[in-house]
């Protein structure tokens, strides 16, 4: 009978064992498959912050060279707004129109 007993409780251990093992790894809100989705996100998330990191890093650079730079605050006044220092000629080159029709050169476009 002592041997029925513990043979028993052995298998409510190893039912109760079975069914905490299972609940962590397939049920709950915490289970290992949520924790590894978690785990990947993180990842991601955390990749995601390096390279904005970066990308600000090198806009406030831009900016401090754009307050403090001469050169550079000439450079984009020149590109940008096609501005022009006392003497200088500026010079535009417009693209020509394509061919509106089959066969039309541009030497014919007036």
């Amino acid at each position: 009978m002592e041997l029925k007993r513990r043979g028993v409780r052995a298998a409510i251990r190893l039912v109760l064992v079975g069914t905490i093992a299972y609940y962590a790894v397939w049920a709950g809100e915490y289970s290992w498959f949520d924790l590894q989705e978690l785990r990947t996100n993180l990842d991601a998330a955390n990749a995601d912050i390096a390279q904005l990191r970066v990308e600000a890093d090198s806009l406030r650079t831009g900016v401090t060279a754009l307050e403090e730079d001469p050169a550079v605050i000439e450079r984009v006044a020149r590109e940008r707004y096609g501005m022009i220092r006392d003497g200088e000629t500026l010079y535009r080159f417009v693209p020509a129109r394509s061919a509106g029709r089959t066969g039309e050169t541009l030497a014919q476009t007036p």
